[in-house]
Formats: C-alpha cells, sequence, structure tokens
C-alpha cells in the first residue's frame, strides 16, 4: 500500500471508530455486549447481516480495524462509497466467479496479523434466517488456523435496513466467545455460528422489521468457498485445487 492510501486508511480507523461510537449511542442506544475477552490478531469475524451500517459498527463494537470482504458489485456506484470502502481496506470478491484473489489477500492479511470480516448469509436481508449462511468465513478461519470470533448485529435492519431508510432503532452488537478451530470442520465450525447467532437474535424480540422475509440479492449459486456446498474449483476439505483452471497465480478478476 502507499504511503499516501496507508494514512487515508489510520486516519479513517483512527476518527471512524470513536465517531461511530458516539453517533451510535446518541442517535441508536448502541450497546455492546462482549461475551469473552477478543482474541489477539489475526483472527476471522464473522457476523449477520441487515444494513449497510454493519460493518462501521462491528467496527466500532471491537474497537479494531477489520478488512472486510466487500462484494465488488458495491465498487464504481458512488466515487464517495468506493473512497470510503477502499479507504477501509475492504477486499472486493465477486458475487459468481471463483474468487482466488480475494482469498489469497485476506489469508495473506491474516498471516500478517490483521482481522478480517465476513459476512456468511453474502447479501443483506430483512430476517435472520432468510439465507442459509455460506461457508467463507468458516473457510478462512480453518485455511488460516486462527480463531473465528462470532458477532449479532441487533436493530441495524430496522435503524437502516434494505430500503435504506433512516428510521430510530435500538441496536446492539453481541460479541461472542471466540471459536478454536483445531480438530473442527468448515461445515461444523458454519454450523456453530449459526447456532450462536440465532440464540442472540431470539434473546431481543422485535429487533427485526415486520413483513416477510426478504434479501438484497436472493442467492443464485456462487462459484466460491462461500458456498454452503463445495464450489467449482474447491475440493472436499475447501483447499483451491492445484488445476489449469483454477489455479491460484491465476488473475481472473480484471
Amino acid at each position: 500500500m502507499t504511503e499516501p492510501k496507508l494514512l487515508r486508511t489510520k486516519v479513517l480507523w483512527g476518527v471512524g471508530r470513536p465517531a461511530v461510537r458516539v453517533a451510535g449511542r446518541a442517535a441508536f442506544a448502541l450497546r455492546v455486549e462482549h461475551h469473552s475477552a477478543l482474541p489477539r490478531p489475526p483472527f476471522v469475524v464473522a457476523a449477520n447481516h441487515y444494513s449497510h451500517f454493519d460493518p462501521p459498527v462491528i467496527g466500532a463494537a471491537l474497537d479494531l480495524p477489520i478488512r472486510f470482504l466487500a462484494l465488488d458489485d458495491l465498487f464504481g456506484a458512488h466515487r464517495l462509497l468506493d473512497w470510503l470502502v477502499t479507504g477501509f481496506e475492504s477486499i472486493p470478491i465477486p458475487r459468481q466467479r471463483l474468487p482466488i484473489r480475494a482469498l489469497r489477500t485476506a489469508l495473506a492479511a491474516l498471516e500478517g496479523g490483521e482481522v478480517v470480516g465476513v459476512f456468511p448469509e453474502s447479501t443483506r436481508v430483512s430476517h435472520w434466517g432468510t439465507l442459509p449462511p455460506k461457508r467463507g468465513a468458516a473457510w478462512l478461519a480453518v485455511r488460516a488456523g486462527v480463531p473465528l470470533v462470532p458477532v449479532a448485529v441487533i436493530g441495524t435492519g430496522r435503524g437502516f435496513g434494505l430500503d435504506n431508510r433512516l428510521r430510530r432503532a435500538k441496536i446492539r452488537v453481541e460479541v461472542g466467545e471466540p471459536i478454536e478451530t483445531y480438530g473442527l470442520g468448515v461445515d461444523d465450525l458454519t454450523s456453530r455460528w449459526a447456532e450462536w447467532v440465532g440464540e442472540q437474535v431470539a434473546r431481543h424480540p422485535g429487533s427485526e422489521v415486520s413483513g416477510p422475509q426478504r434479501a438484497h440479492f436472493d442467492g443464485q449459486r456462487s462459484r466460491s468457498p462461500l458456498s454452503e456446498e463445495p464450489a467449482d474449483g474447491i475440493d472436499q476439505q475447501g483447499e483451491p485445487e492445484a488445476d489449469d483452471d483454477h489455479r491460484p497465480d491465476r488473475d481472473e478478476h480484471t
């Protein structure tokens, strides 16, 4: 990263986290509950996803810079959004293609001692359980041999949900006990994460919007380890296959 970009990232995280905490408490009665102490980085954060508010709220709650995986269709829509997303060092990931570059970037970040954030639902939803969780967060944690920290975000769908309308709501962030990945498979880890998040959402009845279940993107099957089943180019253990079409050094994203 160039020096100006590095400075921008430090400033954004340094200013953004306390600003989000102050604004969140004032406007949304933001409250954070830690069920356990956070591990030392590196680790993977896996959270449910209702709102565009979720990444900054989670970053403020954990008080750590987090490199979130962000779907590449977020980029190019608005210059300010592009500036913010790249400034926070989000990792672009394609929705349909095998994300070799994104996975390599995320693994390199973990190897470098950073925190990577993933939304296993892979899109914003109106209600928990609208879509089954995908395997990307667990795959990264198992592959890198780092803990997975489960996070449940409550109320952001009411505050700024799928309709992108700002409303008063109470926002809560539940930060769970880290799940050590040694001896766990990707499917087991994904199931443990989903069970824990479901329990936290159930503790806050009325925190979701009324109406039918909806998703911002209704989930065409992805060709990536973010899928709930092994996908093209991923073996049964979640490892990239070293074939001609999906070798790690092939650039499939430009």
